[in-house]
């Protein structure tokens, strides 16, 4: 090297052989053929050429020189970047340059040259590309390293490489790039900010959207260099992060993005980073707390994270900012939940509970999130979410906004089509959401109209989409119903009536607009309130234009089909009748027109070749289910059965040897051939001896149904009730009595189809053979037992024969209509000696307790048939309408809840006057809180029921006293003043029991001050004192009780209501058979209540109308700060139940697990302590006593128990075959035996004859006195009570006044600090 140096001393340059001086002398074009020479040479040289390196060492000092780094001409200056190259290489590891100037001018030139690799077209790439690999194989940048000016010349490397990198590179350019800049990371001393900042930039979102090749280029040498830059990137980040130094950088607001990214690319990178991120997720600032959680949920949420496993603490973080106090931050976290659901399952456990919390949030835009964020990932796989997820949506279809409620019945609507009628993930997953479709329907109890359309629509598009072929349409329509509970099985055939309703009104509409305008207006009128100005306007509109209004002709035709509804509906939208469409699916009769695909699949069933077993639904219920569908269908569309191949498919049908579906066939026959005997004579040939048959000898149901069926289908009827009717009344046994009960059952409907016909027979039938044989005798003793009610078939047919004597007596009545011969006198006092007499109408004691509670309830039953009947209703005296009011209060359960579903249905149906709607007062002494549920629901849906009859009917205001709700507080008076338990006029306890009754019915009454009804009330109670009782006018002990409880009431209304001193709007009517005309020179101003008394009434706003809904109470989590108005937003939010109550939807709905939602509900059956709850000032020592030395305790009104009480059919007012309740009533001697409180409404019979105990035909019973020392005892109980309560008193006063202290500094809280909830609710836990 010596050499070398005196060599280059020498100055003399030598060339390569055949190449001469290269100069600024000779032309271009000459120097670029004398450099690629040298460039051969250089290129053909190694490092161990020794002489060589010698020989041209001048040459590559002057090569160096700045004639060739600024040379003009970019081939001069590419050929000379090359040999500069293969000169590091040729004399690596030291370089013939020596100063730190030339080689930054050096290295800056290369850097320019490789700019040329952008264009890959380019004739001189290969020298582009070769000069890159060289320097990258060689590291020729490494010499920079001892530079001052390095991080220059690196960053502007990194920039160069950055910018010429493009899609037409190859992977060996990228390998050299990446290559090339690793080898400066990895084996230099530090990596500068601004370096760091020249890879980073690559990374920005908007960065990597312009150059993708960047990216990736940034991408793998971050990959490479992980280890070696993960302290300077983990600096960065604490500079920006913890220092909030964001000049260090130009990227410091792109912070976030870059944490992403570089988690994206290596999550080593980020190893010292991540913990920063827990302490930004408690920042106050909440801009910055959300640009962490949008980061951390790209993070946690990305497919192949582990970063909740790794960093358990950070999630943990993450996940408490679910309850943040800013809205934004809660959103973004439950927009999260459904990719970390998808991506990550195994975290949906920790997820849970935290959705839940927000699935109640008061921000309208959260719980509509969550509820898509639980949808889109079960519509992704099922199994990604857990049954408590999906329940969140569920709880959702009752949430109060509109929006929410539509996101979360449609994406249940969305899950059921795809795992159960697409079957995407197998017979389990569709089991696991079986219960989807109960629920949408059940929605359909709802009030609003936009909940009851989408429930239309969702039927129409996912439970049964109508875009299915019509073989599997009908197919998915018949397992559906087979399928649905009881409820859904109501609400769907509410819907389908409401629709046929829908469309008769859209017929008459059009049948309107034929007519002269005068009288379609007229008729228009008759609408209530705004309906009636919306159908002015939709009359308006089809008169004008003739197209829309023959597109609705089409729709409501039987004829009409999807297809050309669908035509319709988009004809009409496009005639800007947009809310036709809303209407199609109920307009027009979407799937009738396949009926016949329907009864195919029906008969499949019945032969046994249909696919039952693989659907899940046994064959016997398929069929079952199948003809009650029918059955539903030929009430909505009779029109649609009107073929051959229908009537002959349910001919076979009545041939089964199945009862149900027998019964079922006899009602389609009855709704749907009123035209077989003229359209289908054949049929009729066939049909009429069937019919006949059953009538003789089929079930009660069965032969109920064929003399129906006769009377709708035959025109010569009275021919063919005289051929039944003769054979049957003639063979009329008492010896049989199994085969007594059918002609009973047949002969009872002809006596109410054709009372005249028979008139004679008849009532020598009924005077002979049904009151003094069959009822007036006892021939079979009952079986001994202690239990008060048993299943059906284990009824005694003398029983049931006697059950049947008493309707046929009932329907007969009904027939005749009159009660000129009296025999409605003697009906009714048949049938309340039966009440009067515990059933035993004999009183020989050969009845069994069962049989008794059976014949109570069809004896009650009647009365309120024949209530029905003006006729009889005035016959009816008030000592009748006690005993038959207190039936509701039987001792046995099933008696209470059959009477009490017949006296709903017929006040439902408005037939039954008002004042048995007063009967329900006495339901609150049940000791069942299902049955006081249940009267309640009565009550409030009867109430509103007839308030809105009034407003749509205002003409009938001269019927107000028959109509009005508030007219059933004097018949509520006149039942507790004659209440047979109420028999000491000042007793505390009997008045609290009083108090109670009334509040029953008032609390109801009074939800709403419509027309100042708090002052009416108030005036018709003080109208009443003045009076005195219609029964016993003469008795003064009468009297006292009436004012007495007049006194109750008046000081009820006073206590809870606030306008009660107000003007009353009418002058009450008092009912004339209850009280006497008030006497005007007779003021009763006198306070018959004990001074004890005025302490239980408690001043209060009553509850509105809805009072059986049961809200939950508000959720909140840590971190979470709750105002008041934010708790009360959340009680709002939170639904009240999923189940409904009945078709009428009436507002007020109970919990499932409390309260029997459906007349025909089963109630579940809880444990004796939760059951046999005294009523309140009822003493049971004595009952105790007795019980604990094994004698024979007295009844309780009632037990809770599980039963269901069937009332599907309109005509079968008493239950036919003797059924006065479902078999799935228990049986278990626990449930059945008699309760240990005393029947109301009998008397016993060893009961001794004292003072209050009432003579034999008397209501009551005599309460057994306690012993003394229990007298004691219970005295001091009441001292203790007392005491206790004005604590509880003092302290609702103390809590009252520090209330509105935590209030306030909760506001305050609110307002300056983030405080966690926790806090809060623990100093209001100390408050109280």
């Amino acid at each position: 090297m010596a050499h070398s140096k005196n060599r280059a001393t020498d100055g003399k340059i030598t060339y390569p052989p055949g190449v001469k001086e290269i100069s600024d002398k000779i032309s271009k074009e000459e120097m670029v053929r004398r450099l690629k020479m040298v460039v051969k040479t250089f290129m053909d040289m190694d490092q161990d050429s020794e002489e060589e390196k010698e020989l041209y060492l001048n040459l590559a000092l002057h090569l160096a020189s700045d004639f060739f780094l600024k040379h003009p001409d970019k081939d001069v200056r590419l050929l000379v970047a090359c040999c500069l190259a293969d000169i590091f290489r040729i004399y690596a590891p030291e370089a013939p340059y020596t100063s730190p100037d030339k080689l930054k001018d050096i290295f800056m030139f290369i850097t320019r040259q490789l700019k040329g690799l952008e264009d890959t077209k380019s004739a001189q790439f290969n020298r582009y590309f070769y000069l890159l690999e060289n320097i990258a194989w060689v590291k020729s940048y490494n010499i920079c390293f001892e530079l001052e000016d390095s991080n220059e010349i690196f960053t502007q490397l990194y920039r160069t490489l950055f910018q010429v990198i493009n899609n037409g590179h190859n992977q060996k350019v990228h390998m050299h790039m990446v290559d090339l800049m690793s080898s400066i990371v990895c084996e230099g001393d530090s990596v500068s900010q601004e370096l760091l900042d020249t890879v980073l930039v690559n990374l920005v979102p908007a960065h990597k959207n312009l150059n993708k090749q960047a990216y990736d280029l940034a991408k793998a040498l971050l990959k490479r260099t992980a280890q070696a830059i993960e302290p300077y990137i983990t600096n960065f980040f604490n500079q920006v992060l913890m220092l909030g130094k964001t000049s260090v950088s130009d990227l410091s607001e792109h912070v976030f993005d870059l944490i992403l990214e570089l988690y994206n690319i290596d999550s080593h990178l980020l190893l010292s980073v991540l913990p920063q991120l827990e302490f930004k997720l408690k920042s106050n600032d909440n801009d910055e707390r959300l640009q962490v959680v949008k980061l951390l949920a790209k993070m946690f949420g990305a497919k192949d994270s582990e970063l909740a496993s790794q960093n358990k603490p950070l999630w943990q973080c993450y996940l408490g900012r679910f309850n943040d106090i800013h809205v934004p931050v809660r959103l973004e976290c439950v927009k999260f939940a459904s990719h970390c659901l998808m991506n990550h399952p195994d975290l949906a456990k920790d997820l849970t509970e935290y959705l839940k919390v927000r699935s109640h949030d008061p921000e309208e835009a959260i719980r509509h999130d969550v509820i898509v964020s639980i949808v889109t990932a079960s519509k992704k796989d099922l199994s990604l979410v857990n049954d408590h997820l999906l329940n969140f949506v569920k709880e959702r279809t009752l949430d109060k906004r509109w929006r929410v409620r539509k996101e979360a019945m449609m994406g249940l609507a969305q899950i059921y089509k795809k795992y159960t009628l697409q079957a995407e993930a197998g017979k389990e997953a569709a089991k696991q959401i079986s219960w989807i479709k109960d629920k949408l329907l059940h929605i359909y109890y709802q009030n609003s109209i936009d909940d009851r359309l989408l429930v239309e629509r969702i039927f129409a598009q996912y439970l049964v989409p109508h875009n299915l072929e019509t073989t599997e349409r009908m197919k998915c329509l018949y397992y559906l119903y087979a399928t649905l509970d009881g409820n859904a099985v109501k609400a769907l055939n509410e819907m389908w009536k409401c629709q046929n309703m829908l469309r008769h009104n859209v017929k008459d509409l059009l049948d309107l607009i034929k007519q002269p305008k005068s009288d379609s207006y007229n008729k228009a009128s008759c609408y209530p309130g705004k309906t009636q100005d919306f159908v002015k306007k939709l009359a308006q509109v089809l008169e004008e234009d003739e197209k829309i209004r023959k597109q609705l002709e089409t729709l409501v035709s039987p004829s009409c089909s999807c297809k050309q509804a669908e035509v319709c509906v988009v004809s009409t939208v496009s005639l800007h009748l947009d809310s036709a469409c809303s209407y199609r699916h109920r307009i027009h009769q979407s799937f009738i027109s396949f009926f016949s695909a329907l009864i195919k699949q029906v008969n499949k069933s019945i032969e046994g070749t249909a696919d039952d077993e693989d659907e899940g639904v046994p064959t016997e219920q398929a069929i079952r289910a199948g003809l009650e569908l029918l059955k539903v269908l030929s009430f909505t569309h009779p029109v649609s059965f009107h073929s051959a191949e229908t009537f002959e498919s349910l001919l076979g049908c009545l041939k089964m040897d199945d009862e149900k579906v027998a019964e079922a066939a006899l009602q389609i026959f009855k709704n749907t051939g009123n035209k077989l005997e003229e359209s289908f004579p054949h049929i009729k040939s066939v049909l009429l001896p069937v019919l006949q048959h059953k009538a003789k000898k089929g079930s009660p149901r069965q032969a109920k149904y064929a003399i129906h069926c006769i009377h709708a289908m035959f025109s010569n009827r009275d021919t063919h009730f005289a051929q039944i009717f003769e054979p049957l009344h003639k063979s009329v046994d008492t010896d049989n009595m199994e085969q007594l009960i059918t002609p009973l059952t047949t002969l009872g409907h002809l006596a109410m189809l054709a009372p005249e016909q028979f008139a004679a027979p008849l009532k020598s039938l009924v005077a002979n053979f049904i009151v003094k044989d069959l009822l007036m005798n006892d021939r079979i003793p009952g079986k001994k037992t202690t239990k008060l009610w048993v299943p059906d078939d284990e009824v005694s047919p003398e029983t049931l024969a006697k059950i049947q004597g008493l309707k046929l007596m009932v329907r007969w009545l009904l027939g005749v209509k009159n009660n000129q011969s009296k025999s409605g006198n003697s009906t009714l006092r048949m049938l309340t000696a039966i009440l009067s007499s515990d059933g035993d109408l004999t009183e020989q004691g050969k009845i069994g307790k069962p049989d008794m509670s059976r014949l109570r309830l069809a004896a009650g039953c009647a009365i309120l048939r024949l209530s029905q009947e003006p006729c009889y209703h005035e016959i009816i005296t008030l000592e009748q309408y006690q005993l038959c009011a207190l039936v509701i209060n039987d001792e046995c359960y099933q008696v209470r809840q059959a009477f009490a579903q017949k006296l709903h249905k017929g006040l439902c149906r408005l037939r039954l006057p008002l004042e048995y709607l007063a009967v329900f007062t006495l339901c609150a002494k049940d000791p069942v809180k299902e049955r006081r549920a249940h009267a309640r629901q009565c009550l409030v849906k009867n109430i509103n029921l007839r308030r809105e009859y009034l407003k749509q009917h205002a003409a009938v205001s001269e019927k107000l006293i028959s109509l009005l709700p508030e007219y059933v507080v004097p018949y509520a008076i006149h039942l507790l003043v004659h209440d047979p338990d109420y028999v000491k006029v000042q007793d505390i306890e009997q008045l609290k029991d009083i108090k109670e009754a009334l509040w029953f019915v008032l609390e109801i009454l009074m939800a709403k001050n419509e027309n100042n009804s708090h002052a009416f009330i108030r005036k018709m109670v003080e109208n009443i004192k003045q009076t005195k009782d219609g029964q016993c006018p003469d008795d003064p002990k009468m009297n006292e009780k009436l004012y007495t409880v007049c006194d109750v009431a008046m000081n009820i209304v006073i206590s809870k209501s606030t306008t009660y001193s107000l003007e009353s709007p009418k002058d009450p009517v008092l009912p004339a058979r209850y009280f006497t005309q008030p006497d005007k020179n007779f003021s009763n101003t006198k306070n018959y209540l004990p001074p004890e008394m005025k302490s239980f009434f408690t001043p209060g706003k009553p509850k509105a109308a809805n009072v059986l809904g049961a809200v939950n109470k508000p959720l909140s989590a840590t971190g979470k700060l709750q105002t008041k108005l934010s708790r009360m937003e959340t009680i709002s939010n939170a639904s009240s139940n999923s189940n409904p109550s009945s078709p009428g939807r009436s507002k007020g709905r109970l919990e499932s697990a409390d309260v029997d939602h459906s007349e025909n509900e089963d109630i579940s059956m809880k444990s004796p302590s939760e059951t046999e709850k005294p009523s309140r000032g009822r003493k049971r020592g004595a009952a105790a006593n007795q019980d604990d030395k094994g004698q024979e305790s007295k009844p309780k009104r009632g037990r809770k128990k599980a039963a269901n009480t069937s009332t599907d059919d309109a005509e079968d007012q008493w239950g036919e075959d003797g059924s006065m309740a479902e078999a799935s009533m228990e049986t278990e001697d626990e449930q059945n035996s008699p309760p240990k409180r005393g029947r109301r409404g009998r008397p016993p019979k060893s009961a001794a004859s004292k003072d209050e105990t009432p003579s034999k035909g008397r209501r009551g019973r005599r309460k057994t006195a306690p012993p003394a020392d229990e007298e004691n005892e219970e005295e001091q109980e009441e001292c203790s009570r007392k005491k206790k309560k004005s604590e509880q008193l003092l302290a609702v006063l103390f809590v009252s006044r520090v209330s509105s202290v935590y209030h306030s500094v909760l506001c305050y809280m609110n307002n300056h600090f983030v405080v966690p909830f926790f806090i809060c609710s623990s100093f209001y836990s100390f408050l109280f």
